[in-house]
């Protein structure tokens, strides 16, 4: 399912789109998409140095890999 959303720009911002032959909907589809994996990749990356500051000194990064790798081998 899919919504619909409308923006207003000026008449000559339009003109130009039609006369360079620019796809509207692709090209604000497409940079919303992008918009969005940059705030999750922002968002994502604070949380891990939040976990990563909470976990410091608690946890040995070479058992936590090991552990990891024996994780996937089993998949």
């Amino acid at each position: 399912m899919s919504d619909v959303i409308s923006i207003r720009v000026p008449k000559w911002v339009k003109q130009k789109l039609k006369e360079y032959g620019i796809d509207v909907a692709q090209l604000v589809r497409k940079a919303i998409m992008e918009e969005l994996e940059r705030l999750e990749a922002e968002a994502l990356e604070k949380e891990l140095n939040r976990v990563s500051q909470r976990l410091a000194g608690k946890v040995d990064p070479y058992e936590l890999a090991e552990l990891v790798d024996e994780e996937r081998k089993l998949r």
